[in-house]
Parts: structure tokens; sequence; C-alpha cells
């Protein structure tokens, strides 16, 4: 957990809209689960626009007035969105552009998980849904935002994965395949802004946080001699996103930045 402390230590130096995010425009999809509205919440506080989408419209409308509400004066809109369809998510990210002049982050919070006890108990139906929730909504909202995240000067793709994805288990064949896929697939965005740059300095980033598992209030509430041991806060992950935009774009693009122990 040393790397997710230096991440949320330097996103807290940067204050109330002082830093690296000040004025920034910021999209999270998947912005209705506890994770999402953590991150609505601190990138708000840094002083950035936050527009979220969510395809459930009360979690997300409880997402967004909680950010709103802790952070009064700050810009937080939220809006149903079909990540499923390509077009759809092309739509979102021409509206941001054209409603706020520009786009310099997309968050991918979109979440799910499936598994078993054994490997031969693993249902094809998982996958058939993990590849939905976990590939094809990465591959829309990348291949939407791509070129406005290249033409911002502080452009970022994040992509937040799990340590399975690099070392499976039994029991988490489709989950861990959907989420080694995600992150080929960020990769591979990340040599598109590399190759777009050309000689030029990178300004535009995609990268990977890793973690083992999220946590917050409401888990520990329900399991409260569960020890949660390796997981991963929500509100820490969300001081890592945000410290995202502190690091250079050379030192993000196409690298994982672990937020637990590597397996």
């Amino acid at each position: 957990m040393g790397d997710a402390a230096e991440t949320a230590q330097e996103a807290r130096t940067m204050g109330n809209g002082n830093g690296a995010l000040s004025g920034a425009v910021i999209a999270v999809a998947g912005a209705g689960g506890p994770a999402g509205k953590a991150a609505l919440m601190r990138l708000a506080e840094a002083g950035a626009v936050v527009i979220g989408s969510d395809n459930n419209p009360e979690r997300l409308a409880e997402s967004v007035d909680a950010a709103r509400y802790a952070h009064g004066g700050a810009t937080v809109v939220g809006e149903t969105v079909d990540l499923l369809d390509l077009q759809s998510t092309r739509d979102w990210a021409d509206r941001i552009e054209k409603d706020h002049g520009r786009v310099d982050g997309v968050v991918h919070l979109v979440g799910g998980w499936r598994g078993g006890k054994a490997f031969t108990r693993t249902g094809i139906d998982d996958w058939d849904l993990l590849e939905k929730l976990l590939i094809r909504t990465v591959q829309h909202t990348s291949l939407a935002f791509f070129d406005a995240l290249q033409r911002s000067d502080r452009g970022r793709y994040v992509l937040i994965s799990a340590a399975g994805a690099s070392q499976p288990t039994a029991g988490n064949a489709a989950y861990s395949a959907a989420k080694a896929a995600a992150e080929a697939w960020t990769l591979a965005m990340a040599d598109g802004f590399r190759k777009t740059a050309g000689e030029s300095d990178l300004t535009s980033a995609a990268t990977i946080l890793v973690v083992k598992a999220l946590v917050h209030d409401a888990m520990r509430a329900e399991r409260p001699n569960a020890k949660f041991a390796g997981f991963t806060d929500v509100e820490d992950l969300a001081e890592a996103i945000a410290g995202v935009w502190d690091k250079p774009a050379a030192e993000l693009n196409g690298n994982r930045l672990w937020l637990t122990e590597k397996p």
C-alpha cells in the first residue's frame, strides 16, 4: 500500500482547486457506485468540472448530489449514457467537449464481478456479462474520447483494474480474463497517444490503477469482523485518481500504478 499512500498524499497537496486539476474537465464512467461517488467528490474538491455517467439514474443522482453538496460551487453533472453503444458514447464525448470546451480526462469505473469456487464451474454466461461491463465499455469510452484527450494539454485515461489480471485464480477465470483484456486495450490506447504525439512532448496518457479489490464503509458495516486485507478503500482510490494529474504524461503512459502488492 506504500504506492497508494504516496499517490494519495500527492493528491492532497493540490488543495481545493489550486493544483493540476483546477478547471480540468473530467468524465467519470460508472459514477453511481461507491468508488464513483468518492471519485466525483475528490475531483470536485480539486477544482475539476466533473461529468459522471451511470446506467442507474438514481445512484448517479445520489453521487452527483453528494459531490455538489460537499463542495458548493463545484460543477458536477450527471448523465445516463449507454456505454454499450459506441455512437451513444461518442455523442456523450462530443457533448462534453461542446459544452465545456475540452475534455481533460476519462476515469473508467464501470465494474462487475462473477466467479466461482472451481475452474470447471466457470459459467460462460459470466463471461458474456463481464465482456460487456469490463471490456466493451473500455473500448467505447477510449475510442470515443481519444481525440479529445489528445487535444488536451493534460489528457488522461484512467482504467481501474485488478491484480487478478496478472495472476488469475481458478475461480476467477472470466473476471481475470476480462480485466486482462481491458488492460491490453488501454495499453494499446497508450501506444496510440505515443505515436500521435510523434516528436512532440507527450501531453496525454492512458494509465492503469491496479487494486486487489475495493472496500467502502457499507461493506465494513455489513462485515464488521472482516479484515479486507490488501483491499483499497474507495476514498484512497479517489485520491490516487486525482493524483494522476500531478504526474507527467510520459511517466504515466502505458504504465500500471499498483495500489496493492504485486502478485
